[in-house]
């Protein structure tokens, strides 16, 4: 290695780094600070809370390392540009695509490793991530109960639902005051129970609440029966809620998602899918033939419709042999008729889900190739306006990850409704940003920003003069034609 390729590459490595750990950082905070307040009030154990920042990073990465490869690149071409250094390599004889290369083959190697990060460390991320919030969601929030309120309770594997207010609640000795109790679960009627104290105790599992109440009133409403009602005090009554679990449990693994699935996984799947497809349409096409058959009176050549024009009459014959009554053939055409559809349709659906898995395993390696592109877009936009500074960076960077992203999430939805193909719809963006990059490139080699200008309000004020030109009233005199004296 030279020491211009230890001089470009030195430069790039400190603005890549810095700006892979603010983006992420932001994104990262923006992202899980929406989640963490629901989950600190859920009594989860500080593993369990560290196992989620820690799963809830990979996405974001995903994210930040192409748009950390762009804005190193543009900070990094915008202080040597400013600094005469391009300049002073062009004049050395150095050609732009030798001051690129370098910078091309770091950016190989960053797209490999985060082909490698998205083919590998981000589906387990996902799938463990969607098993850990599965766990959470499955813990039950009794031990939050707040004074005043009408808390919500479920509990035991039916779902049932309990409504239960108090007054006071003192955690330190599980004590309420003022208690409530309000349980529709009974079929027909509803229970309300009130009393003056009452305490929270669980089993030795953790598995059952048991509330134990004193001095109350249990009221009973009876809907089958019209003014049934029925009024009963106590002295002690013990409530139990089966089935409340207050431990956080984990659970066995889920069948992995679309985003949770290698390459090799999702590739799989599409195989499987392709060949379940393929037979279906042909099994669909073929009732459809022996269904026009039918309608016609023509003779059925198909021996599987056949045979289930056979099945089907036997079938009435011997459900309505005591009424006398038959399946008609109209009426079979009828029912083979909406079976077809029924099977076009889920033809068609098979045929998205394909589609949406080919999206996934395409989004892994655009994103991927993203970083070469915006190596080959960032260094000779930056050198063009060497004066631009940090606003050029933020605002050049924002404007082409936002219009890349957009790109994205439009040829997602574009390949999922059928529009495109899936390869076109997700590989667009990086096309059109790869002509944009070789258009700027070739004018790499001809600055003509001086130290005096190209900042960003010369950008701008480049783009208003362009809407803001006037047409000529009147042409220029052609060159060596001698004008006439005015008084002439």
């Amino acid at each position: 290695m030279n020491i211009l390729n230890r001089h470009l590459i030195r430069a790039h490595i400190g603005p890549f780094f810095f700006a892979l750990s603010a983006l992420t950082g932001l994104l990262f905070l923006n992202a899980v600070a929406r989640e963490m307040e629901d989950l600190a009030g859920k009594g989860l154990p500080l593993d369990a809370l560290l196992e989620f920042l820690f799963l809830s990073l990979p996405h974001t990465v995903a994210l930040t390392l192409p748009m950390a490869v762009l804005v190193s690149v543009l900070y990094a071409f915008s202080e040597m540009a400013a600094a005469n250094e391009v300049t002073a390599m062009r004049a050395g004889g150095i050609s732009p695509i030798r001051i690129l290369r370098p910078l091309l083959l770091m950016g190989a190697l960053v797209a490999s490793v985060m082909l490698f990060f998205n083919d590998q460390v981000l589906p387990a991320a996902n799938h463990r991530l969607r098993n850990l919030m599965l766990d959470i969601s499955r813990k039950s929030p009794t031990f939050i109960l707040q004074e005043q309120v009408v808390n919500r309770i479920e509990v035991g594997a039916d779902g049932d639902v309990f409504f239960l207010r108090a007054a006071q609640i003192d955690n330190a000795t599980n004590e309420l005051r003022d208690v409530e109790i309000v349980d529709q679960n009974t079929p027909g009627g509803s229970r309300t129970t009130r009393a003056e104290w009452g305490t929270l105790a669980f089993n030795e599992n953790r598995t059952d609440l048991f509330l134990t109440l004193h001095e109350g009133v249990v009221l009973e409403v009876d809907r089958a029966r019209p003014g049934g009602f029925r009024q009963v005090y106590f002295e002690k009554q013990i409530v139990p809620m089966r089935g409340i679990g207050d431990e956080f449990t984990r659970q066995s693994a889920q069948q992995r998602g679309e985003r949770e699935m290698t390459i090799l996984m999702l590739m799989e799947r599409v195989w499987d899918r392709e060949e379940a497809h393929e037979a279906g349409l042909h099994r669909s096409m073929a009732r459809q033939v022996a269904n026009v058959q039918l309608a016609l009176g023509m003779e059925v050549a198909d021996t599987a419709n056949t045979s289930a024009w056979e099945r089907t009459q036997l079938a009435a014959e011997s459900q309505n042999a005591n009424r006398g009554t038959f399946l008609s053939r109209d009426h079979f055409v009828q029912e083979e008729v909406r079976a077809a559809s029924s099977a076009s349709a889920l033809a068609r659906s098979q045929a998205r889900n394909i589609g949406s898995l080919k999206v996934e395993i395409h989004k892994k390696y655009t994103l991927a190739f993203a970083c070469l592109v915006f190596v080959l877009v960032g260094a000779p936009l930056a050198t063009r306006f060497p004066r631009g500074g940090l606003g050029l960076v933020i605002a050049a960077s924002s404007v082409i990850f936002a219009i890349y992203w957009m790109g994205l999430i439009g040829g997602e939805d574009l390949a999922d409704r059928g529009v495109a193909p899936p390869w076109l719809a997700m590989w667009i963006p990086n096309f059109i940003f790869t002509l944009i990059g070789l258009w700027l490139f070739r004018g790499m080699g001809r600055e003509t920003a001086t130290g005096r200008g190209g900042g960003i309000d010369e950008f701008l004020w480049k783009i208003r003069s362009l809407f803001s030109r006037r047409p000529r009233t009147s042409e220029a005199p052609p060159p060596n034609v001698p004008q006439q004296p005015s008084g002439a």
